[in-house]
């Protein structure tokens, strides 16, 4: 384990009012009014699961918090506050730590956004993911556009507060028109960070039941060209395939992952990756069963990744970002040496996927477009 690998926290939280039809997490729908007696308890299990976990970091600091879910902001201010008092008495936090909570607009109330900077929370990520009415009624989320804008310049007010807005695009029977005037209104809201990304209809979820598809590919690359043109021009710079900042206000915490550093992950279902002795990087998932999650059952799962499985993973996460690494990065972060890897790096290299400069590594404009095959190479 090295002590210069970043150490982060995941906090899932379980609940939303209902299901939104494109959603697979691990999540359960429940009546918020009826919530206080399993938040108490949900609070104190997690904090048990993570001073196990914690014994495996070797005493890191935390330097940055991810409040995910689920539905965060169904908890109050009071309730996050104590959370974050009980975890820092477990875990250390780093001086300038990032802690980051997501919010949907239908939930939060005006008097939580101004507690939030006082409690410590210096991120919020609100998941808009469309300003068109008529698709906000099709994802079943449950405010209008003008009301998630309220909400927007709400939180802007907190000044040391950094806004990200998720934004989601190639909707099913979206035209090019309605996704660019959804990327354009982010923009003028000018948030610190916009995380644009397309919808995907994965498995387990109502959209993939009814065989709901997305918007047709030629309209998709159209959407990826004139959206990313628009991004430009508002001076937001595109840090990793799906994310775009002003101002270098990148997520420290998703850079955390796509920098394969260490993450702990707490709460029904969370995963977790962290490093141990020798360079051995075990994995840790926890039991989606909310019941079983209470009564201190908390690990599902626990593995030790392979070494053809690290490097992989290594590259998967790495090759996401649109800067280059140094190489020596590898050895660092996986434990395997360069050496190892020189045949596959030569490949891409050739085939024009990835090149070589300063003892750095960068995906090319066809890599970036072929990232599945350029995978496939260190596969």
């Amino acid at each position: 384990m090295k002590k210069d690998i970043y150490l982060s926290l995941y906090i899932h939280i379980p609940w939303c009012i209902r299901r939104c039809p494109y959603c697979n997490f691990n999540i359960s729908t429940f009546n918020i009014k009826k919530k206080k007696k399993y938040i108490k308890k949900y609070i104190k299990s997690m904090c048990i699961d993570l001073k196990k976990d914690i014994k495996l970091t070797k005493k890191r600091k935390i330097h940055t918090i991810f409040i995910g879910g689920g539905t965060p902001t169904i908890f109050t201010y009071k309730e996050i506050y104590t959370m974050l008092k009980k975890i820092k008495k477990i875990v250390k936090f780093s001086k300038n730590i990032e802690i980051t909570i997501e919010m949907d607009p239908k939930t939060i109330k005006n008097k939580n956004i101004k507690f939030y900077e006082k409690i410590g929370i210096n991120r919020i990520s609100i998941g808009i993911q469309t300003f068109n009415n008529k698709k906000l009624r099709f994802l079943k989320r449950m405010y209008k556009c003008n009301e998630a804008i309220k909400i927007i310049k709400k939180c802007k007010k907190n000044k040391n507060t950094k806004i990200n807005l998720d934004i989601m695009h190639s909707l099913p029977n979206q035209s090019l028109y309605e996704a660019l005037v959804d990327i354009k209104i982010a923009c003028k809201l000018n948030s610190n960070h916009i995380s644009w990304y397309k919808l995907e209809i994965e498995k387990n979820t109502i959209f993939y039941k009814k065989k709901i598809k997305n918007t047709i590919e030629k309209i998709y690359l159209k959407i990826l060209k004139y959206g990313r043109i628009i991004l430009k021009k508002n001076k937001y710079k595109q840090y990793e395939i799906s994310s775009y900042s002003k101002n270098n206000d990148e997520s420290k915490h998703n850079l955390n992952y796509w920098n394969f550093g260490d993450y702990i992950g707490i709460g029904c279902g969370a995963h977790g990756k962290i490093t141990i002795k020798n360079g051995e990087i075990i994995r840790t998932i926890k039991e989606k069963n909310i019941k079983k999650y209470n009564s201190k059952k908390h690990l599902y799962k626990i593995k030790i990744i392979k070494k053809k499985e690290k490097i992989l993973e290594f590259f998967m996460n790495k090759f996401r970002l649109y800067k280059p690494f140094l190489i020596k990065d590898f050895f660092k972060y996986t434990k395997i040496k360069i050496k190892k890897i020189y045949k596959k790096i030569y490949k891409a290299k050739k085939n024009g996927y990835i090149k070589i400069k300063n003892k750095k590594i960068e995906t090319t404009k066809k890599g970036k477009n072929f990232l599945e095959d350029l995978l496939e190479i260190f596969a």
